[in-house]
């Protein structure tokens, strides 16, 4: 009994997380198919020829309509078009707030130079003594950054997100001095994997430091003792 209990739960092990993606690709898949494909004209749908739906055509048809605008927004008529809908927008005093933050939200998300999330660390929260993770974004800067070091003395402050388990899409942004930050070596999948999981999840850090010495042993040409275990 206790060696089908052990091949069950390494079956669960395989098959679950295989599962679980799967169905959330169909899902957003469908989802997508559903909002892209009414808005296709019949005769370029390929389910008005075909005794069953195609699925996916709605995403391709997305990701190909997305593409083409950017590719009309990035010339001067695309430009200009682009701003004049931004300037009718910003005449909407609800519309105009929601508009500004998100597109300021996903041109950061979406920069190829940015640097945000690069980093994991270590902050006491809610009080000393209790380590909680954070994602470091950036330099704290404007007149949070102003008001924060003229008036309370702190030299140098750094911007730190703070996720919430075990879905890490909500959190808090914190403003904390760069002393009271310990960097860990992790890289922000595995931070992510350990708020996700709750702390199941933990990354392998003796593999990491077998690595570390590996390269030291190649870089010095010497034989460099394993990281023990224990």
């Amino acid at each position: 009994m206790a060696r089908l209990r052990n091949y069950f739960f390494t079956g669960v092990i395989v098959v679950a997380p295989i599962t679980i993606t799967g169905y959330l690709i169909w899902t957003f898949v469908t989802w997508v198919d559903r909002i892209v494909k009414p808005l296709i004209p019949p005769q370029y749908n390929p389910d008005t020829y075909l005794p069953f739906a195609v699925p996916g055509f709605g995403l391709l048809a997305g990701v190909l309509i997305v593409t083409m605008t950017g590719f009309l927004a990035a010339n001067l008529v695309g430009r200009s078009v682009v701003n004049f809908g931004e300037r009718l927008l910003d005449r909407m005093p609800l519309v105009r707030t929601l508009y500004r933050g998100l597109k300021q939200i996903f041109e950061t998300v979406l920069n190829d130079r940015s640097d945000n999330f690069q980093s994991v660390g270590l902050i006491q929260y809610p009080r000393p003594g209790v380590w909680a993770v954070v994602f470091q974004s950036t330099e704290t800067r404007g007149e949070v950054a102003a008001k924060i070091i003229g008036e309370y003395g702190v030299e140098d402050l750094v911007s730190v997100f703070l996720p919430t388990t075990p879905n890490p899409t909500s959190g808090f942004l914190l403003f904390v001095p760069r002393k009271d930050l310990i960097q860990l070596d992790m890289t922000v999948e595995d931070g992510a994997k350990l708020v996700i999981s709750a702390g199941l999840v933990v990354p392998e850090h003796q593999e990491k430091l077998a690595q570390l010495a590996a390269e030291a042993q190649a870089k010095h040409g010497h034989p460099s003792p394993r990281p023990s275990i224990e």
